[in-house]
């Protein structure tokens, strides 16, 4: 394990503005109802169902809307989801990985590989970028949680591979098949919200400037604004300079 992190996963989703809130809103519930269904609708016997919740309450979702996508998986009628990846490059081969959750799989693809080509990229095979990314289970807690040393060994503990403490959060890796036990041992041992889900970070980055990253950028913000899409992850990295111009 390390203390500061080897990579800087560029991950863009969107962010808390009122505008977008609803567009938020409306994929974390569809993660709940998928978990509800899936699963148990008690979130106490449903670790996925579990941390789709407290992705909602993180996002100061109301409490209502988190009890009727739970509802809603009782509901017979209701559309039976399920979870498709898609992979493709954006321009200069930055690698852009898609998680959806869709009930028209068709209907999806077409969508997603029509963004990829008007942004200057092409929709690829399954396999074609996901192997340039790892695969891992991520534990967010707040940084008033602890000092580092004492979250490190917790995390450890806990059956983590790796520990970074960012900006304002402690950010723990896991293998994806331990993630929710990860996060009920290291729930057990703080008193604290936390958060966890699944992601996929970049083995290696792609630099690129600010006319080719405002251009990426673009193309995932239109993904994002996708109502199938749940996450997107690229492999592109920038100086912070652009960064925080860009912010």
């Amino acid at each position: 394990m390390a203390g500061h992190s080897k990579f800087k996963n560029i991950q863009f989703r969107k962010g808390a503005q009122d505008k977008k809130r609803a567009k938020i809103f409306a994929k974390i519930s569809k993660e709940i109802t998928v978990a509800a269904k899936l699963g148990l609708p008690d979130p106490n016997a449903n670790p996925r169902l579990r941390s789709a919740i407290a992705l909602g309450k993180a996002q100061n979702m109301p409490k209502d809307n988190i009890e009727r996508a739970i509802k809603k998986s009782y509901d017979e009628d209701s559309e039976n989801y399920e979870s498709v990846r898609y992979e493709g490059f954006g321009i200069d081969g930055v690698g852009v990985i898609v998680e959806t959750l869709t009930d028209n799989r068709n209907r999806t693809a077409g969508d997603i590989r029509s963004v990829f080509s008007k942004h200057g990229g092409n929709l690829g095979e399954t396999g074609s970028v996901s192997f340039m990314f790892n695969h891992l289970g991520i534990v967010k807690l707040p940084k008033s949680a602890g000092n580092f040393d004492d979250i490190f060994e917790i995390a450890t503990d806990a059956g983590a591979i790796d520990c970074d403490l960012l900006d304002d959060e402690y950010e723990i890796a896991c293998s994806t098949d331990e993630l929710h036990q990860v996060a009920e041992n290291i729930e057990n041992s703080l008193s604290c919200d936390i958060t966890s889900q699944l992601t996929w970070k970049p083995s290696n980055q792609i630099p690129l400037n600010k006319e080719k990253a405002l251009k990426i950028i673009e193309m995932i913000e239109v993904l994002e604004d996708h109502d199938d899409v749940q996450e997107v992850f690229a492999n592109f990295d920038l100086p912070e300079e652009i960064l925080d111009e860009l912010q």
